[in-house]
């Protein structure tokens, strides 16, 4: 008689699934962020370090804006020629804002900057409780006559214009704004070319399509045209300067305007008060 062991397999039977038991429990545990001390560590000291941040920004705004901080003075560095204190006091108390660390420089700069007769400003801190202001005053040289209104301006060294009064004996531009710089570097070579004659130039005028006329201390008018490569301003001015001391022995009466446009000399036409009212001098040519 014999027996038979029964046979067994671990493959499940066809057309079943295995129970979801204890092992495949412990195969999900771990994954997740709620399971992962690691990332949890780094996100809570991520948070803390944010926190103590916004703490320590706000402990030192609060610090910042304190009484004790407050500005005590304004000090000009500077000399003043044109700029008065009134001036000076109206700026700072406009644009001098809060503390000794909160304020405004640059606010505080412009604000300095729309002064009349202010070019530029330096505005900086001096521990504890001071702002130091250093000014640069403009330099007035001329008056600049604007031609559609005939409102007064002023031009400084450095050629530009702004808007300021003076009483200062000084010429007169007219032209074109954007060529202020060059009429400046124009009237200095001008009255450089008069000294011979012990003439400076009283009035600078340039047409939109380049026709410089100017007028001297004495009243004599010179009209010297536009500037030719054949006939530069320069040769034409020397030129006349050159035959000035014959030329005012020839002519009786006072000279009332000079024409320098012609390419080989000059006319000029004396006043009409004078006894002869109009003489010529040099070659003419067509002007």
């Amino acid at each position: 008689m014999s027996s038979r062991v029964p046979a067994y397999s671990s493959q499940p039977a066809e057309g079943k699934k295995p129970a979801a038991g204890a092992a495949g429990t412990r195969d999900n545990e771990g994954f997740g962020f709620w399971h992962s001390p690691e990332w949890m560590n780094l996100v809570s000291d991520i948070l803390l370090l944010a926190v103590s941040v916004a703490i320590g920004y706000a402990a030192v705004k609060g610090v910042l804006r304190m009484p004790f901080f407050e500005l005590r003075q304004v000090v000009v560095t500077s000399p003043l020629g044109q700029v008065t204190s009134a001036q000076l006091e109206y700026a700072a108390v406009s644009s001098l804002r809060g503390n000794f660390f909160t304020v405004n420089l640059d606010q505080a700069r412009q604000a300095f900057e729309k002064l009349p007769w202010v070019r530029s400003a330096q505005v900086r801190r001096r521990w504890p409780a001071t702002i130091e202001v250093s000014l640069e005053e403009q330099e007035a040289v001329a008056y600049w006559r604007v031609v559609d209104t005939g409102d007064m301006r002023l031009v400084n060294r450095q050629g530009e214009i702004f808007d300021a009064a003076s009483n200062a004996s000084m010429p007169m531009f007219s032209g074109p704004p954007e060529r202020a710089g060059e009429m400046l570097t124009s009237l200095r070579n001008i009255n450089t070319l008069l000294q011979p004659i012990s003439r400076t130039v009283a009035s600078l005028q340039l047409s939109e399509r380049g026709a410089w006329q100017l007028k001297l201390d004495d009243g004599l008018q010179i009209e010297l045209g536009r500037d030719q490569a054949k006939a530069p301003l320069e040769d034409r001015l020397k030129r006349f300067i050159a035959a000035w001391p014959e030329a005012h022995a020839k002519l009786d009466g006072k000279w009332a305007v000079a024409d320098l446009r012609y390419p080989a000399g000059f006319a000029v036409r004396v006043a009409a008060s004078s006894t002869s009212n109009h003489n010529e001098a040099g070659k003419k040519g067509t002007p």
